[in-house]
């Protein structure tokens, strides 16, 4: 669809060489041409008109006007009695839809995971926010940003990790990023810059990190995960000198680092001098049990603990955190600087302002009774249209695990949903070996009802059975 602008439109610079010997009209016809066929006016936008292109340019509204009539003449342009010069829509340059996206047609019901519930964004309260810090920012802060964040911030945001995950935080050790993705590849950069050249990854684990290590130049390797969480004794056995990890409620699986593994960890580190890099996605949503402490309040000199406020407010706002090390904590800030110059620091000011004045845990208390329901919905589902079907994962998180029959085959399953239009999600895609493992599918229900939910399970529920 074209741009809509409003009022007169952004201006339309087009070359004019005055001293050429070609005709003004001509070269206005030319430039136009080239404007459309290029794509740089795009199908059913609106031109600027006759009066406002005329006196932009130093040229007479009339050859502008007769130059507009030429190439409507030649089908570039269309008008209507009192609306404004359009490109044709048939002009312009020809886009296949297969060049544009690759994207599978979307389904409508899907159980996708890490996606939060959107339509739950507080816009009042984080709009309210905004205005706040635009109104009350002191000027100076304006300029480029500190690289480590805005200084207001990176207190509140200390003081909330060390009282609500048990983090040993400091403001100089705080690095605000855009998401968690981002604060990953910092400090791999860093880790990078120390010397590490491996770091080890969960499996099955978050599809990204392979890439994202790669892309830094480090090795990757695979540590398996089982019911006790990721096996540390496996890890020992590797040179790895870093770690990426969920231990409050490992993604894809749910399940929790075990006290005993979280200390053979901690002694693992100090013992190789290695980093883990604790991934607290989603730990603001339990139900089951009390809360899990991060890792890092056991061994700050050794833990990198990084968040954001993707699951919990919404992944456009790309605001995260990292709380490094202290022996890291320049590096990466340096690494942000070199990135981006620093994120945006009203967002900062504002997401400040949530966390200090109540606002931030209010909003989490009500989304929590909201994947609660969702939660209780999807085991209902199940219960009612594939009683054969076990969950697991569900303590925390807005997402949980399906065990199907051991002989069912995943990627079938999958394509037979969504040509029923619901999307399901293999297992498979989160590991990085090709062992044989049980099949199952990790099913997310936090930006779902829960009539979809219900709807979403009895439309694949004989998939899911199906021996």
């Amino acid at each position: 669809m074209p741009v809509e602008w409003t009022g007169s439109g952004p201006d339309l610079p087009l070359p004019i060489d005055r001293s050429s010997p070609e005709p003004l009209r001509d070269q206005l016809e030319r430039a136009l041409r080239e404007a459309v066929r290029t794509g740089r006016l795009g199908s059913g936008e609106r031109l600027p008109s006759s009066r406002v292109l005329a006196a932009d340019l130093g040229l007479s509204r009339g050859l502008v006007t007769e130059c507009y009539a030429q190439l409507r003449a030649e089908g570039y342009l269309v008008t209507s009695p009192g609306s404004a010069t359009r490109v044709a829509v048939t002009a312009g340059p020809s886009r296949n839809r297969s060049v544009w996206t690759t994207d599978p047609e979307p389904v409508r019901i899907d159980f996708r995971p890490a996606v939060p519930d959107l339509s739950s964004f507080p816009r009042e309260d984080w709009g309210r926010a905004v205005r706040r810090a635009c109104q009350q920012a002191p000027t100076e802060v304006l300029g480029y940003a500190d690289p480590y964040g805005a200084q207001m911030l990176r207190e509140v945001l200390a003081a909330y990790l060390r009282r609500v995950r048990g983090a040993a935080a400091h403001p100089s050790q705080t690095v605000v990023c855009a998401g968690y993705a981002q604060g990953l590849q910092l400090l791999l950069r860093a880790l990078a810059d120390d010397g590490v050249r491996t770091v080890a990854v969960e499996d099955p684990g978050d599809p990204d990190h392979y890439p994202i290590g790669k892309t830094v130049g480090l090795d990757v390797i695979a540590i398996p995960v089982d019911d006790q969480g990721i096996d540390v004794e496996a890890l020992a056995a590797t040179d790895a000198r870093a770690v990426i990890l969920t231990p409050a409620h490992q993604s894809p699986t749910g399940v929790v680092l075990t006290p005993e593994r979280r200390h053979a960890l901690v002694a693992w580190a100090a013992a190789r001098n290695a980093t883990i890099i604790e991934d607290d996605y989603d730990a603001e949503f339990r139900y089951d049990r009390e809360p899990v402490g991060a890792v890092q309040g056991l061994a700050p000199d050794h833990v990198a603990l990084l968040g954001s406020v993707s699951k919990s407010l919404a992944p456009a706002l790309r605001l995260g955190w990292a709380l490094t090390p202290p022996h890291l904590s320049a590096a990466v800030a340096r690494h942000k600087q070199l990135a981006d110059r620093g994120s945006p620091v009203i967002d900062q000011l504002a997401l400040a302002e949530l966390l200090r004045s109540g606002t931030y845990d209010r909003h989490l208390r009500h989304m929590r009774r909201r994947y609660a329901a969702r939660r209780a919905a999807l085991v209902e589902a199940l219960r009612t249209h594939a009683p054969g079907i076990e969950l697991l994962g569900l303590a925390a998180g807005f997402h949980a695990v399906a065990q199907l029959p051991p002989d069912a085959d995943e990627q079938v399953i999958v394509a037979a949903a969504r040509r029923r239009s619901v999307g399901l999600h293999g297992m498979s895609s989160y590991r990085m070996t090709s062992r044989t493992r049980a099949p199952q599918l990790v099913l997310g229900f936090g930006n779902l009802t829960t009539d979809a939910i219900h709807e979403g399970i009895h439309l694949v529920a004989d998939l899911l059975q199906a021996a």
